[in-house]
């Protein structure tokens, strides 16, 4: 026992170097590497099930009665042993509604081995819960566009996909830079292949998306995207964010506007989701051998319909997201919110807390908030002793 919990340990220590570090090797297809996928199954899948949970309940709060169909047909591309499938039954079956839609699944995924996983998850999951589901299974990389049915499907979902379907341009001073000495120049070969590597990735995530979404997301429909916290990986989504906008869709959440992403502006900020997760007993003995830590999720994500639904349709007062963690020093409480407007620092004084304004203390990344009274001083914004602070 001891000795196959210490091998899926450095299985697990494996896959994180490849999905962190040196990510920008990732090898394809890794998960036909027996090691590799029960690392990811035993040790990833529990945590990253969950994710999906936040657009979902998002997409729950509006009042359009996004979900309340009789029948929701769900799209998972690259859907790995279906990580985020597990995630959608047990989103609905832990639900309230009286009437839970019935779920069809279909799962695309070009490693057989991992179509197989998903069938089993599948079907043990499905006898522990409270849905009706199916699940229909498709071989496929989800570039080939003619293999893919059409649809139309009430959810496409791709989780920890898009940043795997197009690699950077392969050059030993592209890796991870490195190579170079600090204060030495980059060649401008490699600047520019760095460069071209970059356009390349996005225009072709975004012709894929833009294809996906008008062949295949129906009218009413949500497109979901989840996405290692990364740096790299958040900006690159947000790159796609924008570009999506550009052609005419729009995002539903965690943005609560369509305007252009202000965290690119500043290339040392990205926008991730950060929610506490207590991880079962067995990933924490991974967790001692490996020298990880999973006791929250981390992950970047995004909503796009081809409607005008936003979550901020409930909200008013113009709201604000908190993509910050709090800020705490001595005399004042500080949050970076982001909203019509862009991203701005938030402040409280100490000495302005009141109970006008008391939900300002707790705020946590992801939250929304809403003000009245709130005061614009430029370069941030303050909340008075008489500002009004509201949470959902």
């Amino acid at each position: 026992m001891k000795k196959e919990l210490n091998t899926l340990a450095a299985n697990v220590a494996r896959l994180s170097n490849l999905l962190t570090r040196e990510r920008e090797t990732l090898p394809f297809p890794y998960l036909k590497d027996k090691g590799l996928r029960e690392a990811y199954i035993l040790y990833y899948l529990p945590a990253n099930m969950y994710k999906i949970h936040v657009p979902l309940r998002e997409l729950s709060l509006h009042p359009a009665g996004i979900f309340r169909k009789e029948r929701l047909r769900v799209l998972d591309l690259g859907s790995g042993p279906g990580t985020a499938i597990l995630g959608v039954m047990g989103f609905f079956s832990a639900s309230a509604w009286a009437d839970k839609p019935s779920l069809e699944f279909t799962a695309v995924d070009p490693i057989e081995e991992n179509l197989r996983d998903a069938e089993k998850l599948f079907q043990s999951f499905k006898d522990d819960t409270l849905v009706g589901a199916s699940l229909l299974t498709i071989k496929s990389g989800i570039g080939m566009m003619k293999s893919l049915p059409k649809g139309p499907f009430d959810m496409i979902i791709l989780s920890n996909v898009l940043s795997e379907v197009f690699h950077p341009v392969r050059h030993p001073e592209l890796v991870s830079g490195s190579q170079t000495m600090p204060g030495q120049e980059i060649p401008k070969q490699v600047r520019d292949d760095r460069e071209a590597g970059k356009t390349g990735r996005l225009d072709y995530r975004l012709n894929l998306l833009k294809s996906l979404i008008n062949r295949s997301l129906a009218g009413d429909g949500s497109c979901i995207i989840i996405e290692p916290a990364l740096r790299a990986t958040s900006r690159e989504l947000l790159e796609v964010r924008d570009g999506l906008l550009r052609e005419g869709l729009h995002i539903y959440s965690p943005c609560l506007m369509n305007d252009p992403c202000p965290a690119l502006i500043n290339p040392k900020d990205w926008c991730h989701e950060d929610i506490p997760w207590e991880p079962p007993a067995a990933i924490l003995e991974i967790d001692k051998l490996t020298g990880l830590r999973k006791d929250s999720l981390k992950f970047s994500w995004l909503i796009i319909r081809k409607d005008t639904l936003s979550l901020s349709d409930i909200f008013g007062n113009n709201p604000f997201r908190v993509v910050s963690e709090p800020l705490i020093s001595k005399g004042k409480i500080e949050y970076y919110l982001c909203g019509a407007g862009g991203r701005r620092l938030a402040v409280r004084f100490d000495k302005d807390k009141s109970k006008l304004n008391e939900p300002f203390s707790s705020l946590k990344r992801g939250n929304i908030v809403s003000f009245q009274g709130l005061i614009d001083e430029g370069k941030r914004l303050r909340v008075g002793k008489d500002t009004i602070a509201t949470t959902p």
